[in-house]
């Protein structure tokens, strides 16, 4: 198998940054409407621009093992009854005076937008948005400078976001991981417009890089919105995690539109952010012999149910009844699983999810699917996970540990398990290095709260990054000079090169540098 150039194609945003930013140099402002409803760009036609936008934006593994883009996103629930016929949405007198100009030329560009962006799903109207935007705008590559002078745009004519907000992490970083030679040469060439992007969220409201993680929704980020609160983001596994865990109702948006919603502060409501867009097609019943591996299953239930809704039955004796910091990275990790690998963008979990312990079954359609998970379905699922790969490495040279980013609780138990193996077994340092993926204030709480164990983390060859995983896996050459080992089923799927392992075999390959007999 041969890797790709630079990253592997990862799920794009439905409007390309091209056109996007193409559509807000162009658009114009809409004449004045009949009271109540949204312009459409010409009638009796749909938007030219609009693309595929009733589609859903990922990269979805079909059964044979193909890869297919533009699967139907079940989960919108349209409100238009003639396809053919163009959409309005209804505005507010206050929505359609920001339309009109009334509020800048920029920000009726952005409303433009983003009422076509909703006439395209069948909106039943905008809705307001509270706690504080994700954004996954991160990368500075060549693709991305459309979209930054789109944003840059924005920023010179002194919009900000409705609220501070927080960032998924750079792609690199040059002081703990990408400081050799051959990385540095590649980040330099590949993420030339990385300090433009930079300079757009520091103006538009994003605090400072420390700040920047996947996970925002950790304590020590701390963009958690109380359940139920309408907001719009675009990460999969922020997305996932926020709209399950935490009850939040946010459509899986495209990497661009979450931050026009951003600085309108309001977003077009369908889909996951609906009642009936939440209501789950697909009852998982868990029925292993013991604890899953979290990451399998959500790999599966990706693979199974795709952009649909699942309700997972059979899983109180491993999670509890409570979503809190001692399950939240087991959530997570079979979440981004099913965002990963399939387009899931909300999960329920009987007894534990907000929506599930209010509505309990009676989420379920009454047309849903049934997918037992048991012992037998585990051991085929993980049996398709690639081992084997042309020009990697004979033995693993890095554990990546942290995708979606660490928490604090990850940390400290990888911190601890690791260094007390070495010390156990007699050894100076662990056989291979690891990275332990999380923001920087992550990184903070534990050199507070433990700097004797960090100290022997050290030692034991661990460091912190704040990057992302993803590209780091994703880079020119990766697998050619560099064998990952992983416990994150997220990084799997996008990048089969690194292999996945269990908690324990992963501990036995940080302390050997041996891949188990039995894994």
């Amino acid at each position: 198998m041969k890797r790709r150039t630079l990253l592997k194609a990862m799920p794009l945003a439905a409007l390309a940054p091209a056109a996007l930013q193409g559509l807000f140099a162009k658009v114009a402002f809409a004449k004045p409407a009949e009271k109540g409803a949204a312009t459409a760009a010409k009638k009796g036609e749909r938007p030219a621009y609009a693309g595929k936008l009733q589609h859903s934006d990922g990269y979805v593994p079909a059964a044979d093992g193909t890869t297919k883009r533009g699967f139907n996103h079940t989960s919108s629930n349209s409100r238009q009854a003639d396809p053919k016929a163009p959409y309005q949405m209804p505005l507010t007198q206050e929505e359609q005076d920001i339309m009109d100009g009334k509020k800048g030329p920029e920000l009726a560009k952005v409303m433009a937008i983003v009422v076509a962006h909703g006439n395209a799903f069948g909106a039943e109207k905008l809705v307001d948005l509270g706690g504080a935007p994700h954004c996954s705008l991160y990368t500075g590559t060549d693709y991305m400078k459309p979209m930054i002078d789109l944003f840059q745009e924005c920023a010179d004519a002194g919009l900000k976001t409705y609220a501070p907000y927080t960032v998924n992490p750079r792609c690199y970083d040059v002081y703990n991981v990408n400081n050799n030679e051959t990385d540095m040469k590649l980040i330099y060439e590949g993420y030339k417009f990385q300090r433009d992007l930079d300079w757009v969220h520091a103006q538009l409201g994003a605090p400072d890089l420390n700040f920047r993680s996947c996970a925002c929704y950790v304590p020590e980020v701390g963009n958690a919105p109380p359940v139920g609160t309408y907001v719009a983001w675009a990460e999969s596994s922020a997305t996932n995690y926020g709209n399950s865990a935490l009850g939040l109702r946010t459509n899986r948006n495209a990497a661009g539109m979450e931050l026009l919603c951003g600085l309108l502060g309001k977003a077009p409501l369908f889909g996951l952010m609906t009642d009936e867009g939440r209501m789950a097609d697909w009852l998982v019943d868990v029925k292993t012999s013991k604890e899953p591996d979290l990451g399998v299953l959500g790999t599966a239930i990706g693979l199974k149910v795709i952009d649909g809704v699942p309700f997972i039955t059979g899983m109180d004796p491993y999670l509890g009844t409570e979503v809190s910091n001692d399950n939240m990275h087991l959530l997570k990790k079979m979440g981004s699983a099913t965002a990963a690998s399939g387009a899931v963008g909300l999960y329920h979990v009987e007894n534990l999810t907000p929506d599930a312990k209010e509505k309990g079954r009676k989420l379920l359609k009454k047309d849903y699917q049934t997918y037992v998970y048991d012992d037998a379905e585990q051991a085929r699922v993980l049996a398709t996970f690639p081992v084997e790969w042309e020009g990697r490495p004979e033995d693993p040279t890095v554990a990546l540990i942290g995708c979606p980013h660490n928490t604090y609780e990850e940390i400290l138990f990888w911190g601890t398990k690791v260094t007390e193996a070495v010390e156990k077994r007699g050894m100076p340092t662990a056989a291979i290095p690891t990275k332990l993926f999380c923001s920087n204030v992550v990184r903070d709480h534990l050199v507070k709260d433990e700097p004797l164990l960090v100290g022997k983390m050290v030692e034991a060859n661990m460091r912190f990054t704040n990057m992302c995983t993803v590209s780091y896996a994703g880079m020119k050459g990766f697998s050619d000079r560099i064998y990952g080992v992983t416990n994150s089923p997220k990084t799997r799927n996008y990048f089969p090169a690194v292999r996945y392992l269990e908690d324990d075999a992963l501990l036995e390959v940080i302390l050997t540098g041996k891949i188990p007999t039995n894994s």
